[in-house]
């Protein structure tokens, strides 16, 4: 069995924190969950609907594997990305830097992990790997998964291989810290700032808190556009709140990097984001117990509470990204 040495397998709350954490933690800097998140402007959000989909989709965070392209860029991390059609030469580069000492994160679709609870097709999930022998390759995935796992060889190449909505080509990276990285506390601001210009600026309704006022005009209607409402309603509140966001669709994980800042930079506008925020993350909570309360009864009244409490969601964000984007 081949292991990298002093890797601390802590599973965290969403799964490309985790691994980035597993990743950073190996370079000598250990970054709480909610700043690898707020450092990386990682929040966000998208309403996505179209013909081919059997249901809506609530995203709260940026894309797959642009936290991990942000991060990088603001700490002045050396970010090294493999991607291949070659089953054999993606293999390659994941062994390489094992054997070399180094885990190596992995974007893959979680269907085919053994161990994974929930058996849907996720072409956006992110693992570091720190091992393998014969049989298994040794992961680190978030607490909810069980942290330190392990899956078969044959299904991680099935996981890596697969190809759908979100994927990438057998993608796996490395990060490696520079030899005098910058003082992470002074790009807390850039980052916020960032992130509150990109919320705010986003370019078609569907995005930021425009987003957020579309989704509580349309969320009113799901139980005629659900194919299966019992399954299907509960099925979005859960993904919302425990499926792997951290709870609140990233709001908590957004709301605690706010807290975290406002002890080091004294502004008013942070305070009062953090505020914002911990409102938010309480309401977006509310909101998914509101959804699955309407499949589990057909109730459409719940749906109706759901959709103004996301109008009043889309009125906080906004004030909370403007107060953050003057900083």
């Amino acid at each position: 069995m081949t292991t990298v040495k002093d890797v601390e397998a802590r599973g965290m709350h969403h799964c490309e924190t985790t691994a980035l954490g597993v990743l950073l933690r190996h370079e000598g800097l250990d970054l709480s969950e909610p700043m690898l998140f707020g450092l990386g402007s990682g929040l966000s959000f998208l309403y996505w609907d179209s013909k081919g989909m059997a249901f809506p989709f609530l995203a709260g965070r940026v894309r797959p594997f642009d936290l991990t392209r942000n991060l990088a860029a603001r700490l002045g991390l050396t970010l090294t990305v493999k991607e291949t059609t070659s089953p054999r030469r993606a293999w390659e580069n994941v062994t390489a830097p094992i054997d070399a000492g180094r885990p190596v994160g992995l974007q893959l679709d979680s269907y085919h992990l053994d161990y994974f609870r929930t058996k849907v097709h996720f072409g956006g999930h992110v693992v570091a790997m720190y091992g393998y022998d014969e049989h298994d390759a040794h992961l680190v995935d978030t607490e909810q998964q069980g942290g330190a796992v392990r899956t078969s060889l044959a299904g991680l190449a099935r996981a890596r291989a697969e190809r759908g909505p979100m994927t990438a080509r057998h993608r796996s990276f490395t990060l490696a810290l520079p030899a005098h990285p910058p003082a992470w506390q002074d790009q807390i601001v850039p980052a916020i700032k960032h992130c509150a210009d990109a919320f705010l600026a986003a370019p078609i309704a569907n995005l930021g808190h425009r987003g957020i006022a579309k989704s509580g005009t349309k969320v009113p209607g799901w139980l005629s556009r659900a194919g299966e409402p019992q399954r299907d309603l509960p099925q979005a509140a859960l993904l919302m709140d425990k499926g792997g966001t951290g709870g609140a669709l990233f709001r908590a994980l957004y709301r605690d990097f706010l807290g975290e800042c406002a002890r080091m930079v004294d502004d008013h506008r942070l305070r009062t984001a953090h505020t914002l925020y911990t409102e938010a993350a309480a309401l977006w909570t509310d909101v998914s117990t509101l959804i699955a309360k309407a499949g589990e009864s057909g109730d459409a009244r719940h749906l109706d509470q759901a959709g103004t409490v996301l109008h009043d969601l889309a009125r906080i964000e906004q004030d909370a990204m403007r107060a953050l984007r003057r900083l």
